[in-house]
Order: C-alpha cells, then structure tokens, then sequence
C-alpha cells in the first residue's frame, strides 16, 4: 500500500497546495495525517473541506491545536476523513492505531491506558499484519523529539514502542524536526513534515 503522510499543516495554504500535487502525481492509495492542522482551530473547517476534497481516504489524529471532540464531530460531516483518536482503522492487511493531541508531557496516563487496555489487544488479533502507529507527540530519544538543550519527546510512547509489534510510528509536533527519521529497535519511526512523505507498507 502507498501512503502520503503528513503533519503539522497550522492552515498552510503552500502545504496544501504540496499535498494536493504529491496526491495528483504520486497517486497514494491512502493519506494520513499526524495532527495540527490548524492554528488553534482558526480556519479549521476550511481546511478539512480542502482534505475532503482531495477525494482520498485520510486516516487521522487531532494535533495539540485541536480539541478532540470538535475534530470528531467535524470529521462526521466528510465522507473522506477517518477519525482514529483512540482507535483503530484496518485496511487491506495494515492496521492504523490513532492517539492524538499532547506533545508537551514526558509520560501520558491517557496513552498508557489506551495502549494497554485496547491497543495491544488490537495489535496481537492482527500479528500477520503491517502495524502503524499515529502520534502527534514524537518519542521520547529519537531524532525526532531533539531540540536545543536535549530530548522533548514522549516516554509513554517510546515505552509502548519497545514492548510491542509497531511497524511504522508517524508523529509531528516538532518543526525543527520535520523530515527526519530514525529506529526504535525495528520500528521506523517519522515526522513527515507539513508538504507530506510517501511511505510503502
């Protein structure tokens, strides 16, 4: 499956131009999408109806500038918008867990429930299948959680990450990082940046 992945769009106009060409010339089957989409919501509807149109399938998260419960409902008036917060979406054999918002806090109770309470059952019903796991916050001691002055990220997460089956993480928040990769053990773990990145699963 070809996927387009993104994140941190904050309404950009240019990214959305980005992503709606990578759409037209890389064909994806699949968008996804690790948060942020908006600036504090300003614009918000606006820009979801910009998705929508894209007339692709967008697996999705609230970033730390979305409330949840806005971003659900609003997701219900788009045929093409696949809400995940908390939640998984299956398709073909690829496996799509969702847990969006954060960012700021070094451990999450919140995730550490869901993962433990559904998320690992999810991901040991599908042992046969590519797993890919949906930020917004990055792991914690990855290329993608270093700013100036250490490490940002989130231990809840990496934790999650080392104990069990994920093939791919994708996560935002932090521009510095955008475009960077890295591994935690056999988990390739990315920030596609706000003008999108094309992944096979």
């Amino acid at each position: 499956m070809k996927l387009l992945a993104f994140t941190d769009l904050h309404g950009s106009l240019l990214a959305l131009r980005r992503i709606e060409q990578a759409v037209r010339t890389q064909k994806p089957d699949l968008l996804v999408c690790a948060g942020d989409v908006s600036i504090f919501e300003q614009g918000f509807i606006s820009v979801m109806r910009k998705l929508n149109r894209l007339d692709k399938k967008i697996v999705i998260i609230h970033g730390n500038h979305e409330e949840p419960s806005i971003f659900k409902k609003c997701a219900r008036l788009f045929k093409n918008i696949i809400f995940i917060h908390k939640r998984e979406f299956i398709i073909n054999n690829v496996v799509f867990l969702g847990y969006g918002g954060g960012g700021f806090s070094l451990i999450d109770k919140e995730f550490e429930k869901t993962s433990r309470n559904k998320f690992k059952d999810i991901i040991k019903t599908n042992e046969d299948k590519e797993i890919i796991l949906i930020t917004h916050a990055p792991p914690y001691k990855t290329k993608l959680d270093k700013i100036e002055g250490g490490h940002c990220g989130n231990k809840s997460i990496r934790h999650f990450v080392e104990k069990n089956k994920i093939d791919y993480l994708i996560c935002g928040h932090i521009h510095e990082n955008f475009n960077k990769e890295d591994k935690i053990n056999k988990t390739k773990c990315i920030n596609p940046g706000p003008f999108g990145k094309i992944l096979f699963v």
